[in-house]
């Protein structure tokens, strides 16, 4: 099965580089380009794209707002946005949009195109521990939401398995440490997305530090 993606970035040159990096890979296809925000959302409403790689800064619709219109209609795409150091600031922005995860632009293109195929099987977040900790970070400085959402509708074992979703570990990781299997964690990790309304795993990590199921310290 061929995964279908969307390049969005106003920068020329990163688009050709991602499409060039996938002429080598017959597994993903490149189905449709833009240089905008408003660009992306007519795209995934005609190409059907499985991932949409987003850049954060664009002209006109950004990509955090892209993101926003596209997760929020019936498209199934999943966003994984684009950033440079300098936008860290962005990211958690872009993941409460509902974004699956983000990308740092000077990594090994070999790498992206592997994050994009984890997004894409739904199978975690990038670089799970850069991103936990991004959220963290921008969910402290934050003020606390005016309601807070409820944990009231989980089972214990369930806000057992949120708290270390979290904090960053992975559904192996997460057996290990609570002594189950992979199938009772993945069977876990399914009635959290669906009680909880979570797009997908981004969303669990973010609601875990939101309702202060997990908390930073300094």
């Amino acid at each position: 099965m061929t995964l279908r993606i969307v390049l969005a970035d106003d920068q020329p040159l990163v688009r050709a580089a991602l499409r060039m990096a996938t002429a080598t890979n017959p597994d993903i296809e490149v189905v449709g380009e833009a240089g905008n925000g408003a660009e992306a959302v007519r795209l995934c409403e005609t190409a059907q794209p499985d991932v949409v790689v987003m850049d954060i800064r664009m002209p006109g619709t950004d990509g955090i707002e892209a993101t926003r219109q596209i997760t929020s209609g019936p498209t199934t795409a999943r966003i994984v946005v684009l950033t440079t150091f300098d936008d860290d600031e962005y990211v958690y922005a872009a993941l409460r949009a509902g974004a699956s995860g983000f990308l740092v632009k000077d990594m090994a293109l070999e790498d992206i195109l592997a994050a994009i195929r984890v997004v894409a099987a739904s199978d975690a977040l990038i670089a799970p521990s850069v991103t936990r900790r991004l959220i963290a970070h921008h969910t402290c400085r934050a003020e606390p939401p005016a309601a807070r959402q409820s944990l009231d509708g989980i089972t214990e074992r369930e806000r057992e398995v949120l708290a270390l979703v979290g904090r960053g570990l992975s559904n192996t990781e997460i057996a290990a440490q609570l002594t189950i299997s992979m199938a009772t964690v993945k069977t876990h990790m399914t009635r959290l997305l669906a009680k909880l309304n979570a797009r997908d795993r981004a969303q669990l990590v973010i609601t875990a530090y939101e309702t202060g199921l997990v908390s930073v310290h300094p």
